[in-house]
């Protein structure tokens, strides 16, 4: 086939699903029918309601995927972030998940996620200004 185009999609066409669908119904031919997926959304907030962090991640095919855990400079080293991981992965396996994986960049938090039981197991180096970016999973106890 050597008769095609390629184009931007119109925002229509983005939120029809019709990619995701026929995505799933090749993949369904190989593992099944699987779930859609399920946000794991948590704010934390301090005594006055200002936010002072939070969580956001999703659960899909058994994994919790964390996009994104931010604790506020005057929040840091008081348990905030280890408690929204751990709320975060109860919810998870909750929903289905055994695993959880993200990525975070060297200067941000490779330390604290290797002390709440996750290894890092890829990385590339130098990508951006010099930095690498780590892999890291952890298996959720049931």
């Amino acid at each position: 086939m050597n008769n095609f185009e390629i184009y931007t999609p119109t925002a229509e066409e983005v939120h029809s699903g019709e990619l995701g669908r026929r995505m799933r119904q090749f993949n369904y031919r190989f593992v099944g029918e699987y779930g859609q997926v399920q946000p794991v959304w948590l704010s934390a907030k301090d005594q006055g309601g200002a936010l002072i962090g939070g969580l956001r991640g999703f659960v899909f095919l058994h994994w919790l995927n964390v996009e994104l855990l931010f604790v506020d400079d005057a929040a840091r080293h008081q348990g905030v972030g280890r408690r929204l991981l751990a709320v975060a992965e109860q919810k998870a396996r909750e929903l289905g998940a055994r695993n959880a994986t993200l990525n975070t960049f060297e200067w941000q938090a490779r330390a604290f996620y290797l002390k709440q039981g996750y290894e890092e197991f890829g990385r590339i180096d130098d990508y951006i200004q010099g930095f690498y970016m780590a892999y890291m999973k952890k298996a959720l106890a049931p």
